[in-house]
């Protein structure tokens, strides 16, 4: 049916035999969609005979969306959910957007979608991440294969110029990451676009390569997983494997089995900092083997709990 719309917007006339020979369909399939298609608000003249066919008028208002009930679930969720995004710029947009849908929805769905308005209640969040511009600017290279130049303040602070070959955008939560590859240092690189200095500025085109591994989100959360193992802890955890087992879990810990009350665990993260505190939320008593710093920071957190419980002069 959606394939008969297509060739009616044309406004052209349409023989019956033409349209079904077009949509590999019976004369009584053809109208009964035509019927259908009518019933939805499209105005279609018809003509009997062995001339007979089918026109759109072209002066009708625009009919109601082909849309199942499902699919205006899914667009109501989607510009809802962009209006809340972490794209500043494009909440207003996709409200407008929304409002424009719902006027041309059939009345049967309209409510659905009002139901879903009235019901859905967003918990404030933090404030949008990425510019909406800047992120017009990265998809369009992508697209046209042009590099970018603009400032990148890394996760230390430190402020450099890049250009970079662009390849995709890849979108992870709140957070978007552009993947490309970096001219000065000659290699691929991820780079969080709420860390731009600058807007990205398109320079001159190039030819284009291939990620590693041909996946970009693929790429980033390698990157990704490889930030949070910067370090591993290992400890000797008083309780059995079963009891610490989904605590580590979550911390992406491994755990090896001593027997009885004891257990053996690997605990990547960021930092020392990060790898102390999840030893601290297992639950149990553990003795830290490894490495120094790790050590070293563990006792200095006793004493500082130490002290936050004894008395003060």
């Amino acid at each position: 049916m959606l394939h008969l719309l297509s060739l009616l917007q044309t406004h052209r006339f349409w023989a019956g035999p033409e349209l079904c020979g077009r949509l590999e369909v019976s004369p009584r399939t053809l109208r009964r969609d035509i019927d259908r298609l009518r019933s939805l608000g499209y105005l279609i003249e018809g003509t009997r005979g062995i001339e007979g066919g089918y026109r759109l008028d072209a002066g009708t208002d625009l009919p109601p969306l082909l849309l199942e009930d499902e699919e205006a679930i899914a667009i109501a969720v989607g510009l809802r959910s962009a209006a809340d995004g972490p794209i500043a710029g494009i909440g207003d947009a996709a409200l407008r957007a929304l409002a424009k849908v719902e006027q041309v929805l059939p009345a049967r769905l309209r409510r659905r979608v009002d139901d879903f308005g009235r019901s859905w209640v967003p918990m404030a969040g933090p404030p949008p991440l990425v510019d909406w511009s800047r992120v017009a600017t990265i998809t369009q290279a992508c697209r046209d294969r042009v590099r970018l130049r603009f400032d990148y303040v890394d996760r230390a602070g430190v402020a450099t110029s890049r250009v970079v070959e662009p390849d995709s955008l890849v979108s992870s939560g709140r957070r978007w990451y552009l993947v490309g590859w970096d001219v000065a240092r000659t290699d691929w690189r991820t780079f969080r676009v709420d860390r731009f200095g600058t807007d990205p500025e398109p320079l001159t085109g190039f030819n284009p390569r291939t990620v590693p591994g041909g996946d970009a989100a693929a790429f980033v959360a390698a990157g990704i997983e490889t930030l949070y193992r910067q370090v591993e802890g290992f400890a000797l955890v008083h309780a059995s494997a079963a009891e610490v087992a989904e605590a580590a879990g979550w911390f992406g810990g491994q755990v090896d089995d001593l027997g009885g009350d004891r257990c053996r665990i690997r605990l990547p993260g960021e930092s020392v900092e990060w790898v102390a505190a999840a030893l601290g939320l297992l639950g149990a008593d553990f003795d830290v083997e490894g490495p120094p710093e790790l050590a070293e920071h563990v006792a200095e957190v006793a004493r500082r709990y130490g002290r936050a419980v004894s008395p003060r002069d």
